[in-house]
């Protein structure tokens, strides 16, 4: 009961900078948003040069990628889109599966599968774009 009447007397701003029931906070939330906000003009930039290089070869493509500039935002590109991807498998396993374990054991896969992909894909933006070469 001293539990209920202490939470009137707090402010809205007190109870903002609490943690909540599940004591996350919104660090979820906010990975999302800005992940989301940050994939536009990203995503945009990767539309524009994937139709700019489509009508080239591989060494064009080589050669644009050896370009420091593009090199860079493709790979914030790669990362950027699988943190959000991450994010939001998480969010879809953990409404919906029930299973402790099972959910458990699939937010880490979702987690391994997230990381290994961002690790080959910058290994391999960086090998081309350092050696030019595949």
């Amino acid at each position: 009961m001293a539990e209920i009447k202490s939470e009137r007397f707090r402010t809205p701003l007190s109870r903002a900078r609490g943690l909540g029931a599940a004591r996350h906070g919104v660090s979820h939330f906010m990975t999302e948003r800005v992940s989301a906000i940050a994939l536009i003009p990203l995503s945009l930039w990767g539309v524009f040069a994937g139709l700019k290089l489509a009508a080239g070869d591989f060494e064009g493509a080589a050669l644009w990628l050896a370009t420091p500039l593009n090199a860079v935002l493709l790979a914030l590109l790669l990362i950027t889109a699988l943190i959000h991807l991450q994010g939001a498998v998480q969010v879809v396993i953990e409404d919906y599966i029930e299973k402790f374990t099972t959910k458990s054991a699939l937010v880490i896969l979702n987690i391994f599968v997230c990381v290994l992909s961002g690790a080959l894909g910058v290994f391999s933006i960086l090998k081309v774009a350092l050696t030019g070469a595949f």
